[in-house]
């Protein structure tokens, strides 16, 4: 079975299936913020969406981040490794990349163990 989360004409914020939990790339609400606010935002998001699927961030398997600018990358490293479970951290990958809003910092996209 598959269950969705949040599912619209274009996307679902979350799916789950067989025991993992897919979410979809997570952005800053507030798009004024700093990338330091932008990924507090972000991670946050990520928390309420694996509760929803009875996970959390001590069972992430892989975490894909999209940064704008890698300038930002030291001052998103300061706010995800105070927000990771030390011992329990996901694979990860980092790119430079152009976001859909030219005012987002930041794109997160995680899979999870359920």
């Amino acid at each position: 079975m598959i269950q969705r989360f949040d599912t619209g004409p274009r996307m679902s914020e979350m799916t789950v299936h067989n025991g993992v939990a897919y979410l979809a790339g997570q952005v800053a609400e507030d798009d004024s913020l700093d990338i330091s606010g932008q990924t507090r935002e972000v991670l946050a998001q990520i928390d309420a969406l694996l509760a929803r699927a009875g996970s959390d961030k001590s069972k992430l398997l892989r975490a894909q981040i999209f940064l704008v600018d890698l300038a930002d990358f030291p001052a998103m490293n300061a706010v995800w490794e105070q927000w990771v479970v030390p011992g329990h951290t996901p694979a990860r990958a980092t790119v430079q990349a152009a976001l859909a809003n030219p005012n987002w910092k930041i794109e997160i996209v995680v899979t999870a163990a359920v």
